[in-house]
């Protein structure tokens, strides 16, 4: 097998969601597994939503769970080749070769025009995708015209036809190019979105394996659209099953915490969550549930990988948590409860 190369690749927009945490988890695994490289890449083209401190409570959240990256921000001194907000002119540089060979295009369309598209789409319980409006203006008209009027560049999606997934965790998924929307590739703003900077980057980043969550598997023939019209030959796609609250709703901060942040604060050690969340959409086979990471890494598989939706279990992490704690010596749970015991102590102080 060639080199395996995964990535983590989180928008630094808050708290690392026990998702992520897992999605990290997976790919750590899979390339340690196969002696490969793990990659963390930190995608803040969203700048509306970027917050500050975020990529410092990231990496301090991979140290604390020992998930450590082998190229990334810190790593030998190029830190700025993994932030997309500074790689813009590279994407920029594909989107306008693809609209040099008619397979993207410029938008000039308002937010209102759009706003009103959509309602009537909806009301007419049609899907709500863009109605290729622009794909007709002729290219020199529209180059002339992207010089001084607000645009954004659109993915040219084929009319007929289709595209066929073939995932590791889903075998064969098919979806017909007439319902997928028309992406947008960059904004009004100049940064990319997702789509076309995640393909730019993981080509160029030579990733082998894409391991991300279900939500994105519905984008996915987009991406491989973008890798056909570049002329690369696209990752391998493993799309990992949905989080769920014990009612089986979509993970919510609603029903229990989702943040990592969270669970440290209370107390949690990190070999328990690591170990509860690895159980997560995986298991090796057997009976088995209690997991150092050195076993993780030599038992892991995407073959062994569920489907379906992985119920957050609070009270199995609580019991969890307790066995971990009691296989520790007196002087590693003192060491440990030290931060707890002064934080109580200030407050004590404080409420006298």
């Amino acid at each position: 097998m060639d080199t395996i190369r995964t990535r983590f690749a989180p928008s630094p927009t808050g708290f690392v969601h026990v998702g992520s945490l897992r999605t990290a988890l997976y790919n750590y695994l899979f390339a340690r597994h196969h002696h490969g490289k793990f990659i963390l890449r930190v995608e803040d083209t969203d700048q509306a939503r970027f917050t500050e401190g975020a990529v410092e409570n990231l990496l301090t959240t991979l140290s604390w769970c020992s998930l450590d990256y082998d190229e990334g921000p810190g790593k030998e001194g190029k830190a700025d080749s993994y932030y997309q907000s500074m790689r813009t002119a590279i994407y920029r540089k594909y989107a306008s070769q693809l609209v040099a060979e008619n397979n993207a295009y410029f938008c000039f369309c308002t937010e209102e025009r759009l706003k009103t598209m959509r309602d009537e789409q909806i009301r007419h319980k049609e899907t709500a995708k863009y109605d290729g409006f622009c794909r007709q203006i002729p290219a020199a008209e529209a180059a002339a015209r992207s010089a001084s009027e607000k645009h954004v560049i659109r993915l040219k999606v084929p009319r007929s036809g289709s595209i066929t997934i073939n995932d590791i965790v889903r075998g064969q998924v098919e979806f017909q190019n007439e319902m997928i929307d028309d992406q947008v590739l960059i904004k009004s703003d100049g940064f990319p979105t997702y789509h076309l900077a995640n393909v730019v980057d993981d080509h160029l980043m030579e990733i082998s394996h894409v391991i991300r969550g279900e939500e994105w598997l519905i984008s996915t023939p987009k991406h491989l659209l973008l890798y056909q019209y570049l002329g690369w030959d696209p990752p391998l796609f493993a799309h990992l099953p949905l989080l769920l609250n014990p009612d089986r709703s979509k993970l919510s901060k609603r029903q229990g915490d989702v943040a990592v942040e969270d669970y440290r604060a209370k107390g949690y050690l990190p070999q328990a969550l690591i170990n509860f969340v690895a159980l997560l959409g995986w298991n090796r086979g057997d009976d088995q549930e209690i997991f150092t990471l050195d076993q993780l890494i030599a038992d892991f598989s995407l073959e062994r990988v569920s489907k379906s939706g992985a119920v957050f279990n609070q009270d199995k992490l609580k019991w969890m948590n307790g066995l971990y704690i009691r296989n520790l010596t007196v002087e590693q749970i003192i060491e440990k409860a030290k931060p707890f015991l002064f934080q109580a102590g200030d407050w004590m102080q404080n409420a006298a």
